[in-house]
């Protein structure tokens, strides 16, 4: 597939070493076809790797896409260039009388404020009230998810024992959503959190409906009915080597992180993780923009 981003963006030319195909503008203007617009959200700290790993992500489709990066005004990154954020992010406010056929919500390293403690909170609540009206699917990821789903039917978070970590085992529930054709019965995926939604919370509201779910893990994925919203509790765009990244980040703090469960073979950390939500993480990506996404999004999105 072809993704649309700025020539000189750093995560192009791994992608292109991936043989993924990515094109610019002078490319694009030469194809008689509308791309699919999506807007990428990144609240993460490290956004280059984020970059990176939801362009890897939309990659497995036929579809032309133009990913136009976001950021809030309302805080201030800390672990990425200023010229990075200036050549290829757009405030929220710079981009919000456009339509979006697809919209991401990345998840934050926030989780244990309370949600109106979060510096942006208010702008985030305004950015979730106007994807209703101007993006087809909104999909939210981790934090993320814990956001939109206080935000959007006051579902609580609260805190967990210990971080949630590791590759757990999800169930799917309806195989006939669209989003779930292609899956097997029980899949992978990443967890790294510190909080949790009770899974009795999500399934007594009428609003959402709950695809996958895991014993250790709780609800995994669940949307709203008309499939405008997409909560994803997880992070199944993670590279192998993320949560490895992210463990020894901890220890080097001096934080007492247990090693990320079903992870290293023998959960031995000098071992080369293990990749297994590889193939189903895609398949998530390519049945939302192609079912909840391409399906149904208007050809003149205006």
């Amino acid at each position: 597939m072809p993704i649309k981003v700025q020539r000189d963006l750093p995560a192009r030319s791994i992608l292109e070493n991936e043989n993924i195909f990515v094109m610019d503008d002078d490319r694009s203007v030469h194809q008689d076809i509308r791309p699919l617009k999506i807007g990428i959200l990144n609240l993460m700290p490290l956004k280059e790797d984020t970059e990176l790993q939801l362009l890897r992500a939309l990659s497995n489709t036929p579809l032309q896409i133009d990913v136009s990066f976001v950021i809030v005004k309302s805080h201030v990154s800390q672990n990425v260039s200023a010229n990075h954020l200036n050549r290829f992010y757009q405030l929220w406010e710079e981009v919000n009388s456009h339509k979006f056929d697809g919209f991401i919500i990345t998840g934050a390293p926030v989780e244990n404020l309370e949600f109106e403690e979060v510096d942006y909170w208010d702008e985030l609540t305004r950015i979730m009230e106007w994807t209703k009206d101007n993006v087809t699917s909104t999909v939210h990821l981790c934090w993320g998810a814990q956001a939109g789903l206080y935000y959007h039917y006051g579902i609580k978070k609260y805190p967990l024992e210990k971080k949630l970590f590791g590759i757990f085992k999800q169930e799917v529930l309806h195989h006939k959503d669209p989003l779930m054709r292609g899956f097997d019965d029980i899949f992978t995926a990443p967890h790294s959190r510190y909080t949790e939604n009770r899974p009795e919370d999500i399934h007594a509201c009428s609003e959402l409906r709950v695809l996958a779910e895991g014993k250790e893990s709780g609800v995994y994925l669940c949307t709203a009915k008309n499939g405008r919203q997409v909560f994803v509790m997880g992070h199944p765009e993670y590279d192998r080597i993320t949560l490895d990244k992210e463990f020894k980040r901890d220890r080097d703090k001096g934080l007492l992180t247990d090693i990320p469960k079903n992870y290293y073979p023998g959960d031995d950390p000098s071992n080369k993780p293990i990749l297994t939500w590889r193939s189903h993480a895609n398949n998530f990506y390519t049945n939302w923009l192609n079912y909840y996404v391409y399906q149904l999004t208007p050809y003149d999105i205006g």
